[in-house]
């Protein structure tokens, strides 16, 4: 399991609650109604704020396919 600094539990716990109460917006307005991404949106604003948050992880590409010539 990943470690996360307090300063980062305590954003994503923030962010949670609010999204609870209705006043959680994403970044083009709209309400945010899913867990997902108001743990997310906890994260990348304690990334921002310099707190000890594990590397983004890289969506898994499938493999490239070769052409036949």
């Amino acid at each position: 399991m990943a470690k996360y600094s307090k300063k980062a539990q305590e954003k994503v716990e923030k962010a949670v609650h609010e999204m609870k109460e209705g006043k959680l917006k994403s970044s083009s307005g709209e309400k945010v109604t899913s867990r997902k991404q108001a743990i997310a949106i906890g994260l990348s604003e304690a990334r921002e704020a310099g707190a000890r948050v594990p590397k983004k992880s890289e969506s898994p590409r499938p493999p490239k396919k070769k052409s036949k010539d």
